[in-house]
């Protein structure tokens, strides 16, 4: 592919994040999935332009490592959340009435004899918070590596700053800043993607 084009679409793919990131209704989660698979065949293409595998490769680690995070903290909260209703004697496979579910469930969970199963539930939803945090953290990690050395290649220092501020806004997430630091980062990496020139051709001495 070549470096124009590869640089375009790393730079909408981009764009299409920072906006995707926005509380948009209806397009908040369709534009950033677009916009990662953009960024990822960018990436890709620059990646052989620059015949350095590590561009593409640790942009693909950070992305499965943020999707089996993902996987893992549902998983934990369904899990627990199966056992905790089992544990109050509710079964989701022979429920009676299920408009009277949401009922029943608020009665159990307050009784007293019932708390240690709120507990439960509560106690998976911390665990799949930290399980996602240590993923997220991990990701950007690769990610951040990605973007260092495509930083070392196109000579475009601002991906390098875009991979610091989005490893510090992923340390931070657990208040409101980081995310605000990772949406940050990724409008300077699209800035980047489009300050990327193509190294001049030297003329062959005769």
């Amino acid at each position: 592919m070549a470096l124009e084009s590869s640089k375009n679409l790393g730079g909408i793919g981009a764009i299409l994040i920072v906006i995707g990131l926005l509380p948009i209704p209806y397009a908040q989660g369709i534009l950033a999935l677009v916009g990662l698979i953009l960024l990822l065949i960018g990436l890709k293409g620059l990646a052989d332009y620059y015949n350095e595998g590590g561009i593409f490769n640790n942009a693909l680690y950070a992305v499965i490592l943020a999707i089996v995070g993902g996987v893992v903290a549902i998983a934990t909260v369904v899990i627990s959340a199966l056992a905790a209703l089992s544990s109050i004697g509710i079964d989701l496979a022979n429920v009676a009435n299920w408009a009277t579910l949401g009922t029943d469930l608020a009665s159990r969970f307050t009784d007293f004899t019932n708390f240690s199963a709120l507990w439960t539930l509560l106690g998976a939803l911390v665990a799949a918070l930290v399980i996602l945090f240590v993923f997220a953290i991990i990701a950007v990690f690769f990610f951040r590596r990605s973007l260092n050395r495509l930083s070392s290649k196109t000579g475009v220092r601002m991906f390098g700053t875009a991979g610091l501020l989005m490893l510090i806004g992923a340390v931070l997430t657990i208040i409101v800043i980081g995310v605000l630091l990772i949406w940050i980062a990724f409008i300077l990496v699209a800035v980047a993607f489009f300050s990327i020139r193509a190294q001049p051709t030297q003329a062959t001495p005769a």
